[in-house]
């Protein structure tokens, strides 16, 4: 199958690429910079060049690649979806899979959630044979900008306050078992027309996930926790002073929403079959040098 992939040069993007590359794939991947090319090509996929913000080139770029089926990586929380859904109609792509996020489910009400609603809704009702994959957060290797950092902190920093939200439930999912599950939708009959959380195999509490984290590093950092407010109020402040601020008050607060996924569908459907949080983040434990 001949594949056009838009989000290639991205963190899952890698993932996805050499998933299909080793399936056998024909797989091309949008590039907007050389950069990008460069990474793509690295990972086995013929560049193509495009760019979502600018609608011709789009379509240009998805008519030159003469898919059969588009696999949306780029995130559907900046505005590009309209326009990617558009443009695989006009070149006549049958299938295609968008990956979407779990925090759409969110009690919050941050801009992107209403972004991306708009953007799965615009999907469901177009001409192509879609399927939406949700995520929940993605960890598992160096830059995954979620776990790698804690484990990071925890291998390295004394004291460490943590929210105290103790009780709240989580659950990762690795970066490879998403690639696969993006890759699997593709072929799956039934997936088509659907819509899967792709998540670990269980929920578990924000206690655990500390834990199990400190133990793969073999950390002694003494954890403080805090609670939620002033560490918000702070959060606030800092968003306030920095231009790229790496901690938002959207993230603390998220931390104290349970986030647990039911994943039957995507089992039975899609042979789905998630690894355990310790087996995955011990592997990325390792990737970082952080343990043995």
């Amino acid at each position: 199958m001949r594949i056009l992939v838009t989000g290639g040069s991205g963190f899952l993007g890698g993932y996805v690429l050499r998933e299909a590359v080793s399936r056998g794939h024909e797989t091309i991947a949008l590039a907007r910079s050389e950069a990008a090319a460069r990474s793509v090509t690295a990972d086995g996929a013929r560049p193509i060049a495009g760019d979502l913000d600018q609608v011709r080139r789009l379509d240009e770029a998805f008519i030159a690649a003469q898919a059969d089926a588009l696999v949306c990586l780029a995130s559907l929380g900046r505005g590009h979806g309209p326009a990617m859904v558009a443009a695989a109609e006009e070149a006549g792509i049958p299938r295609a899979v968008f990956v979407s996020t779990t925090a759409v489910t969110t009690t919050l009400d941050p801009p992107t959630k209403r972004v991306r609603l708009a953007a799965e809704q615009q999907i469901r009702a177009s001409g192509l044979d879609w399927t939406i994959l949700r995520p929940t957060m993605i960890y598992g290797a160096p830059g995954d900008r979620n776990l790698s950092r804690l484990l990071v902190l925890l291998h390295r920093t004394p004291v460490l306050p943590v929210p105290a939200v103790a009780a709240c439930l989580h659950q990762p999912v690795h970066v490879a078992d998403v690639a696969t599950a993006v890759l699997d939708a593709l072929l799956a009959p039934a997936a088509t027309g659907a819509m899967y959380n792709v998540a670990g195999p269980e929920p578990i509490p924000f206690a655990e996930l500390l834990r199990t984290c400190a133990r793969v590093v073999r950390s002694r950092t003494r954890m403080v926790h805090v609670p939620l407010t002033p560490l918000v109020t702070l959060a606030r402040g800092y968003e306030l002073v920095s231009r790229h601020p790496r901690l938002r008050v959207e993230q603390l607060l998220r931390l104290g929403e349970d986030k647990a996924f039911g994943i039957d569908d995507a089992v039975r459907d899609l042979g789905y079959a998630p690894r355990r949080f310790d087996d995955g983040i011990e592997a990325e434990a390792r990737l970082l040098g952080l343990a043995p």
